[in-house]
């Protein structure tokens, strides 16, 4: 989801070098990484440019994570912003931090209906749309091929709000090249990087409103529509964008149910942008931070029963503030210092 263009206070604006505490003290079996592959799962955290140039925070994603994704620096406006021209600037920066550190790579991502350069709904049409979005995959896809260890091809492709019979979004893709625009990215992903795992990403999958579970239906139907036509998909991606609003957490029963068929069509599931929203649960901080803690654990305890869940990436190591109010929960404060939601990740890690 593309929820933080808005941050209000982050690493490098809201703590200068010289003023920040001494970070918490971790061993290399105290980290994510090590808990992670203990249980042969890569753990690890999105990525701003901005925290490869702070030291302190590009040694504590080195320490931590064994794979990391782009928040922004691989998306079309991003990495295309003009039709004859490419900006691979940020997005090589971060290839060459995660090769120094041996660090793997998910990429995020090759089609989405948002983060669109202008320039593309002034040249597509529906003869041009396919040839543009090939065009764009096997340029991007083909820098990296052979050093990803798997793409977001196709990100939220799927609106029940919108009402169509499919469940498909609305979307300039849909508009132009109906469902096929799907089987068009994801064949051509797969030709150009033929090592990827494949992936397609999605939120509000997880809890147990009536939202989530007609998600979850049109998810499904889109999978096994997927798997019908041979289309390559190798993964689910769960968003996993939590909101704390009670201290009664969600039962899961459709989420599991969502992982078996996954297991059913032989898909693997990452997490792959895990966060906790508690903007709205008005509680004393030390309540909201125990809290925030146990929904995470009780989160990953139950998705690291499936044996098919294979990746934990959260959106961010460091918590942060919207302009909005909301206030999302990561493995470290806005001090760099571990907040429950580490210790929640490193138990449920350590238990699997």
């Amino acid at each position: 989801m593309n929820r933080r263009i808005f941050i209000k206070t982050t690493l490098g604006s809201a703590l200068s070098a010289a003023s920040r505490p001494l970070l918490f003290a971790s061993s290399e079996s105290n980290t994510l990484q090590a808990a992670g592959a203990t249980r042969h799962i890569p753990v690890g955290s999105a990525v701003r440019n901005a925290g490869l140039h702070d030291p302190v925070l590009a040694t504590i994603l080195a320490e931590q994570c064994n794979i990391v994704v782009p928040q922004n620096e691989m998306k079309w406006i991003h990495v295309h912003p003009e039709q004859n021209r490419y900006d691979f600037g940020p997005a090589d920066e971060l290839m060459a931090f995660a090769a120094k550190n041996s660090v793997l790579v998910r990429g995020h991502n090759l089609c989405w209906h948002a983060a669109q350069p202008e320039w593309l709904a002034k040249v597509a049409t529906r003869e041009n749309a396919a040839g543009l979005l090939e065009e764009h995959i096997r340029t991007v896809a083909g820098r990296y091929a052979g050093r990803i260890h798997s793409w977001d091809v196709v990100n939220e492709a799927i609106e029940p709000g919108d009402k169509r019979p499919d469940g498909l979004r609305r979307s300039s893709w849909l508009d132009l090249l109906g469902p096929s625009y799907i089987e068009t990215a994801y064949r051509t992903a797969a030709e150009t990087d033929p090592k990827a795992l494949l992936t397609y990403n999605d939120y509000g999958l997880e809890d147990d409103s009536n939202e989530a579970e007609q998600r979850r239906a049109v998810a499904i139907t889109l999978l096994r529509w997927m798997r019908k036509n041979q289309i390559p998909l190798h993964a689910l991606g769960l968003q996993s964008h939590l909101a704390l609003d009670s201290d009664v957490f969600p039962q899961w029963s459709g989420l599991h149910g969502l992982l078996k068929e996954a297991a059913n069509l032989d898909l693997q599931v990452f997490v792959t942008e895990l966060d906790v929203d508690d903007g709205s649960f008005h509680e004393s901080s030390q309540k909201r931070e125990k809290l925030v803690g146990a929904l995470c654990k009780d989160y990953l305890k139950n998705v690291l029963k499936h044996k098919n869940v294979t990746a934990i990436l959260t959106w961010g190591l460091v918590t942060q503030t919207s302009t909005d109010g909301e206030h999302f929960n990561c493995p470290l404060d806005e001090h760099l210092q571990p907040t429950p939601f580490l210790t929640a990740m490193l138990d449920a890690l350590r238990k699997r």
